[in-house]
């Protein structure tokens, strides 16, 4: 996986995008839909204890996750960013596409 990682987001009736700056170690949520931005950078600056699946379905152990350390540690996050917040992830959407259509 590079570095910096970048994935789609949607709020309400707003496309933006999240993206892991690897130099920094810093997760940036670009949105302008204020609201959604706020939870989800409250949520991302927070460190997470999320349930891993491993060898079974059944084989599921914790592991306290910080989103800011890495890019597989935000992916992890990301799957439980719109549970929490109320933001979705939009994994397919190519995030040039948002750059430029910021709306639906």
């Amino acid at each position: 996986m590079e570095d910096n990682f970048s994935v789609a987001i949607s709020y309400k009736d707003n496309l933006g995008y999240i993206e892991y700056d690897a130099e920094n170690k810093k997760v940036v949520v670009h949105l302008a839909e204020e609201e959604g931005k706020k939870k989800a950078e409250e949520f991302l600056n927070q460190v997470h204890e999320i349930e891993i699946p491993h060898e079974t379905l059944l084989d599921f152990t914790a592991e306290k996750i910080d989103p800011q350390a890495d890019p597989k540690s935000l992916e992890i996050a990301l799957t439980r960013l719109w549970e929490a917040t109320g933001v979705h992830v939009d994994w397919s959407r190519p995030v040039e596409y948002v750059k430029l259509n910021p709306h639906y």
